[in-house]
């Protein structure tokens, strides 16, 4: 599958899942009700053609900002944000579902410190500001198990690039994931783009982070009998 090319553009493949499920009513009303408010601002090329910078500043009152990649059903999201309502939190998701099911939580949890891009995170990274982000998630990537089909995974240069020059020094970038070819991948190329990998025993990649709570995707690993890797990086 590919993205629309609007002039200017850079071409750019997307091969995930755009849309499920038929969506239950109160979900078409979440996302024609609350998703416009809770952009982040212009961030396709429609919409924002020179790709001028968001201003953080200003969306979040000079709150530290956070990204999700990929926040499938956003469980995680409204926790962390929830958790901590003194940072401002940025989503990305092209799931329509995930981003249905996100504005659901949001509506329950009454979060005011949330944004959200329903669309390719690399269109996201083009108007994200240099040294901008203070941490990143990605949790339970889609694995593309296929070897052919590696490249395709978020952790290549393609994504780990753009990843690094909006992540301030120092900030922490974790990675969830139940696919031992994905760990190995993340570690071959995540400290090439300048990151550290913050493991001093098995128990730092072995256990989760203080603060985690259970995705539906975990959920289901274990129930398939799949391991969890919890790996933390820091921007060098």
């Amino acid at each position: 599958m590919q993205d629309k090319h609007p002039k200017g553009a850079p071409w750019r493949n997307f091969y995930g899942r755009i849309k499920g499920k038929t969506l239950k009513p109160a979900q078409e009303r979440y996302l024609a009700e609350d998703l416009a408010a809770l952009s982040p601002g212009p961030v396709d090329w429609d919409a924002n053609p020179e790709r001028t910078p968001l201003d953080l500043k200003k969306m979040f009152g000079g709150r530290d900002t956070w990204l999700e990649i990929g926040f499938g059903g956003g469980e995680h999201m409204v926790h962390q944000a929830a958790s901590n309502p003194d940072v401002g939190i940025i989503g990305a998701e092209p799931y329509i579902n995930g981003v249905a099911m996100l504005l659901g939580k949001i509506r329950k949890a009454g979060c005011d410190n949330v944004r959200i891009h329903p669309g390719d995170v690399r269109d996201l990274f083009d108007v994200l500001p240099d040294q901008s982000i203070s941490r990143a998630f990605l949790l339970y990537p889609d694995p593309w198990p296929k070897k052919r089909h590696h490249r395709r995974r978020f952790v290549t240069p393609e994504h780990l690039e753009p990843l690094a020059r909006v992540l301030k020094p120092g900030a922490i970038f974790r990675v969830a994931t139940d696919i031992p070819d994905y760990v190995r991948q993340t570690l071959e190329q995540v400290p090439g783009h300048g990151f550290e990998w913050l493991a001093e025993g098995p128990l730092d990649w072995r256990e989760p982070w203080d603060d985690w709570i259970s995705t539906r995707y975990e959920q289901k690993a274990l129930r398939e009998g799949r391991v969890p890797h919890y790996l933390t990086f820091r921007r060098i």
